[in-house]
């Protein structure tokens, strides 16, 4: 025997450490790589916002989580479902075979209270949660990812503007040296178009920097840290609909995070009763058969076992239960409370952004070009100094990035309002 167990020692010994080294050469960095080989990579081309939402629903590590968490829910349904295993039991009295009596019975649990019917109640209305809760996140996501969208779009705009910019402030600064060679000005308007050129080269480099952050953070919603798309492909002057305050309401009332916080509230009772129904203790039946040796037959065994509850009647745990009811339904309150209020400012911040971008690209930008038109013009023909050109530029920029600014906001406000409700919001192009 000592011959067959030895070896078979050894065996189990080397696939023990087998399974616990890991192979000769794989290190820290194969493992980190095939971790990134395994995320998402979008291709090196132009990316749309549907293109971007459709990445981070298939890749998102949080709403992957999200899954998994319903099918885990989805399992207990099934657990709960079964009956108690039954016990064989086996029994034995006395060393002498003469006088030996043997018993072998099987000891079946039945359930009472309804205890099975309040687990399955548990775990279906714990399916219903996890289903809203996939829901909610399936909302965050998209809002999280329009908003990233228009960030780049946003981004990629302001790069154009300061590239503008520069380029205005180098046709100025080649004004100015023409007028300053040729005596009209003095060398003062020379440095002061230099000095503006070099500013607008800084805010360039920043808005370059602001651009590639921005890009890293829509990326990272699908989970590739290294974005590869080469820009993001959308209009942004294309202004989000402002929708109804009655239909907002309407909607309002199906959000998933309401939805979600109304299903924990049915969880909490659920289990709340769950632990009512283990109040009635279980009884276990017991059937076998009884041999004795000594008499030479065979008895017949038959019982019933019935826990006395005077000590442990789960009353803590009752009362437990009942109190966390009372939180769900107080968090549902709350929780109607702060999304009727997020809703009221995304509405009001979406209103006041279309009207200030409506008005910025209807008065203010054409009259702002109209002027720095006007004084660069004059300042070739000698009728205006540098600083009514540097003026002009400055307030035709900043019309310009205030008006992208407005674009954002009423972007960003929509995917709030997108997050709340857990629909996208429509657009339409003005």
């Amino acid at each position: 025997m000592c011959r067959f167990l030895l070896p078979l020692s050894l065996a189990a010994l080397s696939l023990q450490g087998s399974a616990q080294t890991p192979p000769t050469g794989l290190s820290n960095t194969h493992i980190s790589a095939q971790a990134n080989a395994a995320r998402a990579v979008e291709p090196a081309l132009p990316l749309t916002l549907q293109a971007a939402i459709a990445l981070a629903m298939n890749f998102s590590p949080d709403l992957s989580a999200a899954q998994y968490e319903l099918q885990a829910v989805e399992a207990l349904l099934q657990q709960a479902n079964v009956l108690p295993n039954p016990s064989l039991e086996v029994g034995i009295e006395d060393r002498r075979r003469e006088t030996r009596e043997s018993t072998v019975q099987i000891r079946q649990p039945i359930e009472l209270g309804g205890k099975r019917s309040a687990r399955m109640r548990a775990a279906e209305t714990s399916i219903s949660a996890a289903s809203a809760e996939l829901n909610a996140k399936e909302a965050e996501i998209r809002a999280a990812v329009i908003t990233a969208f228009f960030d780049v779009l946003a981004a990629q705009e302001r790069v154009r503007l300061a590239q503008e910019a520069g380029d205005l402030a180098q046709r100025a600064t080649t004004v100015a040296n023409k007028r300053v060679a040729a005596g009209k000005v003095s060398p003062v308007e020379e440095t002061k178009a230099r000095v503006a050129e070099s500013s607008v080269r800084l805010e360039l480099t920043q808005a370059r920097s602001e651009l590639s952050s921005a890009r890293k953070r829509l990326s990272a919603t699908w989970g590739n840290l290294i974005p590869r798309f080469e820009r993001a492909e959308g209009q942004i002057d294309v202004l989000p609909d402002l929708p109804g305050t009655d239909t907002l309401t309407q909607r309002l009332a199906t959000a998933p995070t309401l939805t979600r916080a109304r299903h924990e509230v049915d969880r909490r009772q659920a289990l709340a009763q769950v632990e009512r129904s283990r109040r009635i203790p279980d009884m276990a039946v017991t059937l076998g058969v009884k041999r004795s040796e000594e008499l030479g037959r065979n008895q017949a065994v038959v019982g019933l076992s019935i826990p006395l509850p005077f000590l442990d009647s789960n009353r803590g745990n009752v009362l437990e239960s009942l109190r966390r009811v009372d939180k769900a339904r107080d968090e549902l309150s709350a929780t109607e409370i702060r999304l009727d209020g997020e809703l009221i400012q995304a509405y009001e911040k979406l209103s006041v952004s279309r009207q200030e971008a409506e008005s910025l690209q209807k008065e203010v930008i054409p009259g702002a070009q109209s002027a720095y038109d006007a004084a660069s013009t004059g300042f070739e023909f000698g009728k205006f100094g540098f600083l009514d050109v540097l003026d002009a530029q400055r307030t035709l920029l900043q019309a310009k990035s205030q008006y992208l600014r407005a674009l954002s906001e009423a972007h960003r406000a929509a995917a709030d309002i997108d997050r709340i409700l857990g629909e996208a919001t429509p657009v339409t192009r003005q």
